[in-house]
């Protein structure tokens, strides 16, 4: 078991950029005050917080004197068109030193509760969900539902788990891995089926549907069956085939392999880095070289399932803190300290690591990653961040969240991502000091074992981040990050000026519409399909029973048009289907694109 160096750099957040303004900006920009002061100044919004993390509105009334004054020097747009497309004046952040971490968060953050009758609703049309599926179970067992051959034998699943697939979420499951038949990129083809006893086989009708695609992960578009890259992607297919058959360590090393490590280190300004040909066995499979029993890891709660199995297989002992809640993750992280590991009479932990991602995929929400780096050095813990959701996405060089906040890389000693989402590939990475990442070379399973990422896939990956990066000697990159950015404030003001409630953070291109009942999550995907717009529904177990919700994934290749029309169908669906549970005050000015 090898330890990792903590490389304890330090440093402070770059201030001094300055932004020249024209008369029609410094116009817009008072007006836009104008309307933030009214925004912030109703009583309504002081409401609101932050679910489980212990902001209330006293934190609010604690900083207010510090804000008014602040805000005397904000600039804010009403659209997407300022800040927050990362090359102009725009609103306070934590970045240019203005709001501390805590009152950008509760700014920026929305966790709206549910009304009381629409929990008492929710509950109560899950459990008379149940109480069906236990009826028709008992009373109506198809044959399809029958196994053969099974005397003598123990069940093979899970009693309740068989239960809840055959008679809950089949009633729903033509909503749910629906094929497709062309890249995702802002459209896709979905593959007509049809099912003729309710949800227990499909059949395709042989037909299509082209719709618009709000439900992938093609944050930056570059999953696009033309361009750059897929030019270069079918090239490389005849140039190395489309796969090696080995592990690294073996026949899967290439030149190609070797640039795409060197690239990316240099993209996110660590040492060095490592790939691997899945993004969720780079973190189930890497966690356990890190870490060992007797270490300690403290984890969000909304952590991914890839996290949660690779900290299993470590036998790391695993505490686990609310959802970004600082005040909790210190009183977690400072007990065990002070407790030490009691499997051995209190003795110190081998190692202490906090895990947490960049953007959560269920949330919408960023991290609060200054204030965990400066929980990481207080406490002299190693930090690891999982950049799956962020790299690509954030910041005005789409670095993620280091880049987002403008934190130093090396702070973080961990930095983890995938090539799933904004690069339109697969696979992942592990970055940071070489010391650590040559330890992988040696100790990774994923490195060690499995297969190799295949040759056209990391061309994919080296071609859009040499976009990303500028190298390639155009702007496509920059402008990438910047129409993801609008069209992310774009379509969260939007849906907030409907009355329907999202998660999130404001600047996080995963946006959660939450609809509650489980019945409206079909309902709102059938729907949306009908209308040629394809989402994807969330419901229990991936979500608590209370928080059904449809999930919108922005991408920068969506133009106003689309946005528009598929705001528009959702303003529609809300009021027909009574989505409209926002009891936060909505802003009447038309936004701006």
């Amino acid at each position: 078991m090898g330890n990792l160096d903590d490389s304890g750099i330090t440093s402070t957040p770059d201030c001094s950029t300055n932004f020249g303004t024209t008369d029609e900006v410094i116009e817009q920009n008072k007006y836009d005050l104008e309307q933030h002061q009214k925004k912030f100044a109703a009583p309504a919004y002081t409401e609101i917080r932050t679910r489980k993390n212990g902001l209330k509105a006293n934190i609010m009334a604690m900083n207010s004197n510090s804000f008014k004054n602040t805000s005397k020097n904000l600039h804010v747009s009403n659209g997407i068109t300022t800040s927050h497309e990362y090359d102009s004046p725009g609103r306070l952040s934590v970045a240019d030193g203005k709001l501390s971490p805590a009152e950008e968060h509760f700014q920026k953050t929305s966790f709206e509760e549910v009304p009381l009758h629409t929990a008492c609703l929710t509950y109560l049309g899950f459990y008379l969900l149940m109480i069906l599926g236990y009826i028709n179970q008992l009373l109506f067992v198809p044959k399809v539902a029958k196994e053969k051959y099974r005397d003598g034998y123990v069940a093979l699943y899970d009693a309740f788990e068989s239960f809840y697939s055959r008679y809950v979420y089949r009633r729903v499951r033509d909503c749910w891995n629906r094929p497709i038949s062309s890249v995702p990129g802002a459209e896709l083809t979905l593959k007509d089926r049809v099912t003729h006893d309710y949800g227990w086989s499909f059949e395709f009708t042989g037909t299509e549907t082209r719709c618009l695609n709000l439900g992938s992960y093609n944050y930056l578009g570059f999953a696009a069956a033309t361009g750059p890259c897929a030019d270069n992607a079918e090239q490389n297919c005849h140039d190395m085939g489309l796969a090696l058959c080995s592990s690294r360590t073996e026949l899967g090393t290439t030149t190609l392999h070797k640039d795409l490590e060197e690239l990316t280190a240099r993209y996110l300004g660590v040492e060095d880095a490592i790939v691997f040909g899945m993004g969720f066995a780079t973190n189930s499979l890497n966690l356990p070289s890190l870490l060992s029993p007797g270490c300690l890891v403290l984890s969000d709660e909304k952590n991914h399932a890839s996290i949660i199995l690779g900290l299993r297989l470590s036998g790391a002992t695993t505490k686990v803190f609310k959802h970004n809640n600082m005040k909790d993750l210190e009183r977690v992280l400072r007990s065990n300290i002070v407790n030490g590991n009691p499997k051995i009479g209190g003795k110190p932990w081998k190692k202490i690591l906090i895990i947490v991602e960049g953007v959560f995929s269920m949330e919408g929400s960023i991290v609060r990653l200054p204030e965990i780096i400066a929980l990481k050095k207080k406490y002299k813990a190693y930090l690891y961040l999982d950049e799956a959701h962020s790299i690509g996405a954030m910041g005005p060089n789409g670095r993620g969240a280091t880049d987002y906040f403008k934190a130093n890389a090396k702070d973080v000693d961990i930095l983890m991502g995938t090539f799933t989402k904004s690069f339109g590939s697969a696979g992942g990475y592990i970055a940071g000091t070489k010391k650590l990442i040559d330890f992988l070379r040696t100790n990774s399973h994923a490195h060690c074992y499995a297969a190799t990422m295949s040759p056209p896939v990391a061309q994919q990956i080296f071609t859009s981040m040499r976009i990303i990066m500028g190298l390639d000697g155009s702007d496509t990159g920059r402008r990438k990050i910047r129409q993801l950015a609008r069209n992310t404030r774009y379509f969260r003001k939007r849906l907030a000026q409907m009355g329907v409630i999202t998660y999130g953070h404001e600047d996080s291109p995963v946006v959660p519409m939450l609809v509650y009942l489980f019945s409206k999550i079909g309902a709102v995907v059938r729907t949306l399909t009908t209308r040629h717009i394809a989402v994807v529904g969330v419901g229990f177990p991936a979500t608590p029973i209370m928080e059904g919700r449809i999930r919108y994934c922005l991408s920068a290749a969506h133009t106003k048009e689309q946005l528009d029309y598929a705001l528009s169908v959702i303003d529609e669906i809300s009021d027909n289907l009574g989505l409209k549970y926002s009891r936060k005050p909505l802003d009447p000015n038309p936004i701006e694109y």
